[in-house]
């Protein structure tokens, strides 16, 4: 079950959230929380294995459960949804972090995505042990993808660099997918571009305009081409959909209807001590105000007002919603990380409004034959089939 091919003609996968930091129905309130258990996120889990999203990603940071226990937990209570489970450079040495990556790549019988997580919170990063500045993170990152991946490749180790050394490390079991699990990685820097270009398969950036995207893309492909690479790419927003756009609109400002500007500015506050280049122009997109938040059409910036990481959302009816994934399509986005709030509830909305528009890949969505046999939807009135009155209607 690989996961290595790069874009297959203007389709698609779709991976849904398991929100391990917290849920609710509003940002930046206790108000409509939802307390987010193992059950809870088992119920996540299984909704979108059942509706065909690709996979489900995990976040990290000592805000949110272990992406690794949760993922464990949950792989064996679903059948074909793949895990994007974060490695962190810095916090784990290369050679444990394969072993844990083959023994959950073996476990989930070949469901394991891998994301690389090089930190961009020096006071988070010091409160884990971390005292490293942006640069020798990122140099730490490159060092550990030369080991982590001689390991998984089935080779004996030894490796001396500035900051980490092995010697004759082996993996004894090895993992499901060969040589690796994919890597996906995420840095707008100029230094974690460079490293996105040498060692993943999948850049990760998140929801931006679509001219500011296709820059990015454009600058990756140039850069892998350089090394006689090639990567895929995967976009990570939110999605605010319902039936009508004014209905959808009026969710996102509901959204935020607890976030007063005191709880804005201390969110922003927390934000400016990063020194992740992604979060700044996450920041920029709204400037701290709410005023001007659809910063493109139907990309709404509301998010990132109190959330760390991926700021934006896509707000409008299903059709506007396609439109603009296939925009993000047509640059060379071939997988969308997609969450909604609360995620439960959000999982089924978007897959029953979208996933019928959306150009997916076979690895997305379920085909109608995976329906009942005869009935779908509530028999009416006990005695009619809907799909059948339907036909002799039309």
């Amino acid at each position: 079950m690989s996961d290595h091919a790069g874009s297959a003609g203007g389709e698609a996968d779709v991976l849904w959230f398991l929100p391990t930091h917290g849920d609710g129905h509003f940002l930046g309130s206790d108000t409509g929380a939802r307390h987010v258990s193992i059950g809870y996120l088992r119920q996540i889990a299984q909704a979108a294995d059942e509706l065909g999203y690709f996979g489900v990603l995990l976040p990290t940071g000592r805000s949110c459960e272990d992406s690794w226990v949760i993922a464990s937990a949950l792989a064996p209570l679903t059948k074909r949804l793949r895990f994007l489970v974060a490695l962190r450079p810095g916090l784990q040495e290369p050679t444990v972090a394969a072993r844990m990556a083959a023994t959950l790549d073996r476990i989930s019988e070949g469901r394991l995505l891998i994301n690389i997580v090089t930190g961009g919170d020096p006071v988070e990063l010091r409160g884990d042990g971390v005292f490293m500045d942006h640069a020798e993170r990122y140099a730490v990152t490159n060092e550990f993808l030369h080991i982590w991946k001689a390991l998984m490749r089935g080779e004996t180790v030894d490796f001396k660099g500035n900051h980490l050394q092995v010697e004759g490390g082996k993996l004894f079991y090895p993992a499901e997918q060969f040589p690796y699990p994919p890597i996906y990685f995420g840095g707008s820097s100029g230094v974690g571009q460079e490293i996105a270009a040498e060692h993943v398969d999948v850049y990760l950036t998140w929801g931006e305009k679509p001219a500011d995207v296709a820059a990015k893309i454009n600058e990756m492909k140039a850069l892998a081409a350089a090394r006689g690479r090639t990567l895929s790419f995967c976009i990570r927003l939110h999605v605010i959909v319902r039936e009508t756009a004014e209905e959808a609109w009026r969710a996102a400002d509901d959204l935020i209807r607890y976030v007063d500007d005191e709880t804005i500015a201390l969110a922003q506050k927390t934000f400016a001590r990063h020194d992740s280049e992604g979060q700044r122009r996450m920041a920029q997109l709204h400037g701290g105000r709410r005023d001007q938040l659809e910063v493109s059409p139907n990309l709404w910036a509301g998010v990132g007002l109190v959330r760390g990481g991926a700021g934006t959302a896509l707000v409008g009816d299903p059709q506007q919603v396609a439109d603009r994934m296939k925009e993000y399509i047509d640059l060379g986005i071939d997988r969308f990380i997609l969450s909604g709030y609360p995620h439960l509830e959000e999982c089924y909305r978007f897959a029953e409004l979208v996933f019928p528009l959306l150009p997916l890949k076979s690895t997305t969505g379920k085909s109608r034959e995976s329906r009942n046999a005869v009935a779908f939807g509530e028999v009416i009135a006990n005695a009619v089939v809907p799909a059948l009155r339907q036909t002799s209607q039309s």
